[in-house]
């Protein structure tokens, strides 16, 4: 047990351990929270950061706390697997951190627990020691049941969530050490910045993937994070029998992502029951694979019942397809709904005569990589005006590389619409 403490916090001895890590945009959030009682619960896929911003986390606090004060612990330790139906093992963890650190026990103490899914009925042990001690709990989780079924009811009010994706294309751009914080400098950097947008919209976000430039390292890597989703993961956690059905299903709906989810058509093509299908979308959502949105309607059992839109939670994904080449129009719009997804508490798409993309709120977005047809164009503005005939709405229309006003209908090039969300952070 001491060597595994001590392998996982090694800022105990040296406080410049984690000097060399690249910042997120969600530190100023996540640092925020520390002062309030409540857990902080870093949410997200697997290997999309989670694990490197509790530690980013931990550098900051290092400037004003006791290095032994703060405890790092990954419960996905091959040592911690004989004992993860057993929660009463994480008070051991912990007594075994206290005797080994001998923190100064007159101030808070901080403790990070990584991948806390793990361990059944975790929730009872956090909630036993968050009523009665001066811990501050920092926990990350791969499922987003974690804030439903065991939050819901051990812990209600006492989280506070933070969805954590892979790097957004403005993180991208700081990787790439191109600088785009003023007008000036995006126009000064344009085609650097046009260069980093197709190696973006093209491989996504995932760390371990823009970390390289070999294009079958980088699709391996998305392969095995997949995988890794679906049968460590997935596959154990709802005891599915047929793991390969499961991986198809992911890898035909990579192939078909952007468009309209029909269950009982789904079945006929790759002859697993509708029902079956249904479960398991719900399962790749559930931990971060993919995300749905349904047709927006005024009447919300209505809105519940409509056919599902699929996107998937990276672009890299997209080169995991049945299809040789992936389509531009469909990486351009995940990419936008990755972005939106962000941002807007209840996002939708409109399908009525014509289709919108997505509806945020007060504004609609089309999708089209290339505007240039004068049919392209008249058919995406038409579709505006047949839902909004009020003008209720504010109009965005997202393409690959054309910025202009049209009339109400504000065009953007892609990165011109990432860049006036770093503007705002939220969507008026």
């Amino acid at each position: 047990m001491e060597s595994i403490l001590l392998e996982d916090n090694p800022h105990w001895n040296n406080l410049n351990a984690y000097d060399n890590f690249i910042s997120r945009e969600l530190l100023p959030k996540v640092l925020s929270y520390l002062t309030t009682k409540q857990i902080v619960a870093l949410i997200g896929a697997r290997r999309v950061g989670k694990s490197t911003l509790a530690k980013l986390v931990i550098k900051e606090l290092l400037k004003t706390v006791e290095a032994k004060n703060i405890f790092f612990i990954n419960l996905e330790k091959p040592e911690f697997i004989p004992y993860k139906q057993d929660a009463s093992y994480l008070a051991e963890i912990f007594d075994n951190y206290l005797k080994l650190a001998n923190p100064n026990l007159s101030q808070k103490i901080y403790f990070f627990i990584d991948e806390i899914q793990i361990f059944k009925n975790w929730e009872v042990f956090v909630k036993s020691k968050y009523e009665n001690s001066n811990i501050k709990f920092i926990i990350t989780g791969s499922n987003s049941s974690l804030l439903t079924s065991d939050f819901a009811t051990v812990l209600t009010g006492r989280v506070l969530k933070i969805s954590v994706y892979s790097f957004s294309f403005t993180e991208f751009l700081k990787f790439k050490n191109i600088s785009y914080g003023s007008r000036l400098e995006q126009i000064s950097n344009k085609i650097e910045i046009s260069r980093a947008k197709d190696e973006y919209l093209k491989w996504g976000g995932y760390y371990d993937v823009i970390s390289t430039d070999d294009v079958i390292i980088k699709k391996d890597i998305l392969k095995n994070i997949a995988e890794d989703i679906i049968f460590k993961d997935i596959v154990p956690r709802y005891n599915i029998k047929n793991s390969s059905q499961l991986k198809d299903l992911f890898y035909y709906i990579v192939s078909n992502a952007t468009s309209s989810l029909n269950y009982l058509g789904l079945a006929k093509k790759i002859n697993i029951d509708a029902k079956t299908i249904k479960e398991y979308i719900n399962y790749f959502e559930d931990n971060f694979l993919i995300h749905t949105i349904s047709s927006y309607h005024t009447k919300m059992t209505e809105q519940i019942k409509s056919a599902k839109k699929v996107y998937l939670s990276d672009n890299g994904f997209l080169n995991l397809g049945i299809n040789r080449t992936i389509n531009n129009g469909a990486m351009l719009e995940n990419e936008v709904f990755v972005v939106l997804n962000k941002f807007c508490e209840e996002l939708t798409y409109i399908k009525e005569n014509y289709e919108i993309d997505f509806r945020c709120e007060n504004r609609l977005y089309q999708v089209s990589y290339n505007i240039e047809d004068e049919k392209t164009r008249q058919r995406e503005f038409r579709a505006f005006e047949n839902f909004d005939s009020e003008k209720k709405y504010k109009y965005k229309l997202i393409t690959y590389d054309e910025t202009t006003y049209s009339g109400e209908i504000d065009i953007l090039k892609y990165e011109d619409f990432v860049f006036e969300f770093e503007d705002t952070k939220r969507i008026n």
